[in-house]
């Protein structure tokens, strides 16, 4: 039985010029290219009116069997591929952000959230996509049965971890207690 499944996806990011003096562009992924070739170098795709579309780089969209409930939380919602961007340390580059990760996994994307390093898109997912990742779900998942822990009785809890005082015992038994 497979453990893994992996489709290559190309990364549309869109380059759009802004009326601030403390930033010129904003950068976000707008789309993918399900089963795009390898790209080298960014491709423009489309250019009008202050905005660039870019075919940026080509990831691949791996599903893993362990991670099926996170899909099908992503495929109940608004179906979505998180594309997660980094800042581009290349000084040399005129592209401020790079394609880093794709991924269907809602809770991934939540954790690149919280890191707060990366900038993380949520892009809708193609319909031919959909059927790709649910058939993966309907194959793979198994829903987690939930057991409620029993709890121990709090007065014998006690007696196990308590050191008993040690007692003389014909005091003991005359109902006058000294300690040893």
């Amino acid at each position: 039985m497979e453990r893994s499944r992996t489709i290559p996806v190309g990364i549309v990011l869109e380059r759009r010029k802004l009326d601030n003096p403390w930033q010129d562009f904003s950068w976000s992924a707008v789309s993918v290219i399900v089963g795009a070739p390898e790209v080298s170098e960014w491709r423009l795709l489309d250019k009008s009116d202050g905005v660039e579309r870019y075919h940026a780089a080509t990831l691949e969209l791996t599903l893993y069997r362990g991670e099926t409930e996170s899909y099908k939380v992503n495929l109940a919602g608004s179906p979505s591929v998180y594309v997660v961007l980094r800042q581009n340390d290349d000084p040399d580059s005129s592209y401020e952000v790079i394609p880093f990760l794709a991924t269907a996994s809602a809770y991934e994307s939540q954790d690149y959230l919280d890191s707060g390093e990366e900038i993380v898109e949520a892009v809708p997912m193609p319909e031919g996509l959909i059927a790709w990742v649910q058939d993966f779900c309907d194959q793979h998942h198994e829903d987690e049965v939930f057991v409620k822990r029993k709890r121990s009785d709090h007065r014998h809890e006690q007696d196990k971890f308590a050191r008993r005082p040690r007692v003389d015992a014909a005091r003991a038994r005359s109902g006058r207690r000294r300690l040893v």
